[in-house]
Order: structure tokens, then C-alpha cells, then sequence
């Protein structure tokens, strides 16, 4: 479609968008109150496969643990892949709203967690059953075939993967473009979109130090891998700041250091958890090796017994739009949001969206929708105060549901039908 047909169908479905409001507003909520953790989504994977199969759609369920898939074939044309990732995170939620989460649940290493979708997860689920609804009744304004993917486990980087195992690739039709989107903190109402990297990589790693366990009150006959620990985690942070060129993007972050069980007692070792986030396959690398070179020495330093022990937690490709798709969309947004549409800065936050893409070898946009009130947006960037805004994984983290459930829906409508016929 050209951008007129889709500002037409757009104007067709406003009246039907504003009307399908309240029903999404209510399974959003649902979700909210409900979510699940990484490849433990069997609730919202059926919420959505029986709203698909409610609109028409040829639904497969269990596609790589629980993902969902659903075609709606309509005539010759191009088929477009629009995706929504379903899992929740290990955070006790602290927004004080009144259907906010109270769930509780066991991690992948079953310990009990409080369980919240302080990520929007739940927005984005909401989205694409929004989506397959318009597409659905709106049938007689675009040919081609829609392909919905509701994905299991992004937050643990295994459920793009998981479901390309599980035979998404030979099960289903190969798409043209593949389309997804996230809240994030931002004038709701707003749609930044970016070519090239939008997404950095992310590689999480556990580091075990070993020491020699000891008495307190002995520290002499002792390897103390706390002292270790620390003085490691200190060392790390110069990576980045000392290592990597001022013009090159890249977070390291010490997300957890334990160690012990008691204050009188020395133990015989500690863990440290890593989380890198870069936008250079080059820059990624020195910083994965500049970890281990670190960690190996702060252990010989302290005389350790053996060396430490890495394991990779989980690993994220970096997501980079393609440039030519993402003009299209560009063109598209632009027709239907105005000055509500802007290119947008990289973010250093993850994804595992592009692993359909780069089995596929197909080109995929990726773009973020605003999700902030925009008078609260506005008087933080006034005073400087951006940072102050709970941002994605903050146990504070709560989209406003007005205009975010309209606008995710329209912008990945819109996106959709700059390939649909």
C-alpha cells in the first residue's frame, strides 16, 4: 500500500480502533495481574491462541515451548510477520496500581520471585491481539497474508531461538519483513524509529571465584574470595572507561555479588553476574576477553587455588534495522503520526527479535512506542529530570494505558500495511 491507501484504512478503523478500547484495556489489565515467567507462559500463550482462533486465524500453539503462531491467508500478496513477546520478569511490583501484580512464582534456578511485567510484555501482547482483530475485520482492505508471533522467554534470550527450533522455519511461510515494537519510557502517543542499530547486544555471564574458606577470626589461614570479589568488580568498571574509546558505546554492569552465608565465616568462594551490552561485534569481543583477562588476575593475585569459572547466562544479537524497510516505515509513520514520529537514539537495552530475521534472512524493523503521560515526560525533560522516570525492569515501571494502547496498535497496523497489498 502507498501512504494514502494506509491513511485511508486508518481512517476506516479509527471509529472501530476507539471501539475495540475498552476490551483491550481489559485483557491488558488481566495479563498485568497475571504474568508468567520466561518459558512459562501457558496462561497468556492460550489467551492468545483463542482470541486468534475467535478472528479467523489458523492458530499453532506450542511452537517452541509456548509460542503461538496465526495466519490469516487473504489473497495473493506479500506475507508479513508482526511479533509480541509474552514473558514476565522475576520483580515484586511496587506501582500501587490497582491491578498491579501480586503474583509469586520460581525462577529458572527455583527460588521464589515475585512476578510483574514491569517490562510492557503485556502491552505488546495486548497490541497484536488488537492487530489480529482489526486485520480480521477488516479483511476487504488489504491482500496478502498476516503472520502473528506471540513468543515465549525474550527476557532470558531463548524464545526466538526456541521457536526457530521447534520449526517455525519449515512450518510456516517465510515472511517478506518481519515487524516488532516496545514500550519504553517516552511521550506517550510518540513512535521513534531508527535504520541500522536501534538494539545493542547483550551477553550475560556468571564468574565463580574460588577461594579457601576460614574462620573469622583466622583470615590468615584463609583465600578471602570476597576481598577477591570486590576488588574484581572494582577492576571491571575500568574496562569501559579505560578500555573502550569515547565514541564507542558500551554498558558493563555488576548486576550481582554474592558470597557467604554468615559473618563469622569466611567462604570457600563468590559469584559475581555480568551484563554487557554493546553496538561493535570488535568493541563486544575485547570486552568479553578484558573480563576474563581481569578475573584470571585478580584470582592469581590473591594466590586462588584454581582459576575461576565462567558460564554464559544468556547472549543477544544486536538489532539492526534494515535501512530500506525502515525508510518505508518512516514514510509510513510520518503520513499517520505527524511530528509524533521521530528517529530515535540506539538504546543499550536487548532483544532477541532479530533472531527471526537472521534465520530467515529476511530484513526486520524494530521501533519503540512512548509510554510515559506526556505532561510528567514534559516537565522532566523541562528540569533535566528524564532519569526519574521508572524505567523498564523498575519495580515502578507502568505504561500509561491511554493513548499507549491506540498508538502501539496503529503504529504496528500502519507498518504492516506498507507491505500488505
Amino acid at each position: 500500500m502507498d501512504t494514502n491507501q494506509i491513511k485511508s484504512f486508518n481512517r476506516n478503523a479509527e471509529t472501530y480502533i476507539d471501539a475495540m478500547l475498552p476490551e483491550l484495556e481489559t485483557i491488558y489489565k488481566d495479563i498485568h495481574q497475571n504474568p508468567e515467567l520466561s518459558m512459562q507462559e501457558v496462561r497468556t500463550a492460550k489467551i492468545a491462541a483463542d482470541y486468534l482462533e475467535k478472528y479467523h486465524f489458523e492458530v499453532t500453539a506450542n511452537v517452541g515451548a509456548h509460542g503461538v503462531v496465526g495466519l490469516m491467508k487473504n489473497g495473493e500478496g506479500p506475507v508479513v510477520m508482526c511479533r509480541a513477546d509474552m514473558d514476565a520478569l522475576p520483580v515484586t511490583e511496587n506501582t500501587g496500581l490497582p491491578y498491579a501484580s501480586t503474583k509469586v512464582g520460581r525462577d529458572q534456578d527455583g527460588v521464589e520471585v515475585g512476578i510483574s511485567h514491569v517490562c510492557g510484555h503485556d502491552m505488546h501482547v495486548t497490541w497484536l491481539m488488537g492487530l489480529s482483530r482489526l486485520f480480521s475485520e477488516f479483511r476487504d482492505q488489504w491482500k496478502g497474508t498476516l503472520m502473528v508471533v506471540f513468543q515465549p522467554g525474550e527476557e532470558v534470550g531463548k524464545g526466538a531461538q526456541s521457536m526457530i527450533d521447534g520449526g517455525m522455519m519449515e512450518k510456516f511461510p517465510k515472511p517478506e519483513i518481519i515487524l516488532g515494537q516496545h514500550v519504553m519510557v517516552g511521550e506517550a502517543g510518540t513512535v521513534g524509529y531508527r535504520s541500522g542499530a536501534i538494539l545493542s547486544a547483550g551477553n550475560s555471564i556468571k564468574v565463580k571465584l574460588f577461594g579457601k574458606g576460614a574462620h573469622g577470626s583466622s583470615p590468615q589461614t584463609s583465600i578471602d574470595p570476597v576481598i577477591m570479589a570486590a576488588s574484581t568488580a572494582i577492576r571491571l568498571q575500568t574496562i569501559v572507561s579505560r578500555e573502550i574509546a569515547p565514541s564507542e558505546n558500551a554498558v558493563l554492569t555488576i548486576g550481582a555479588l554474592q558470597a557467604g552465608t554468615k559473618e563469622n565465616i569466611i567462604p570457600d568462594d563468590a559469584t559475581l553476574k555480568l551484563n554487557i551490552r554493546t553496538f561493535n561485534d570488535g568493541v563486544k569481543d575485547h570486552i568479553l576477553s578484558a573480563v576474563k583477562r581481569i578475573c584470571c588476575a585478580e584470582c592469581s593475585a590473591s594466590n586462588a587455588s584454581q582459576e575461576p569459572e565462567f558460564t554464559e547466562l544468556d547472549s543477544y544479537p544486536l538489532t539492526e534495522n534494515d535501512a530500506a524497510a525502515t525508510e518505508r516505515i518512516a514514510e509510513a509513520f510520518h503520513a499517520q503520526f505527524g511530528d509524533h514520529a521521530y528517529e530515535t537514539m540506539p538504546a543499550s537495552a536487548s532483544e532477541d527479535f532479530s533472531v527471526f530475521g537472521r534465520n530467515w534472512k529476511v530484513p526486520y524493523v524494530f521501533w519503540f512506542v512512548g509510554g510515559t503521560d506526556p505532561e510528567t515526560y514534559r516537565a522532566a525533560v523541562e528540569k533535566n529530570q528524564l532519569n526519574s522516570i521508572p524505567s523498564n525492569h523498575s519495580p515502578k515501571f507502568a505504561p500509561g494505558i491511554h493513548p499507549t494502547l491506540k498508538t502501539g496498535l496503529q503504529a504496528m497496523a500502519t507498518a504492516a500495511l506498507a507491505w500488505l497489498d
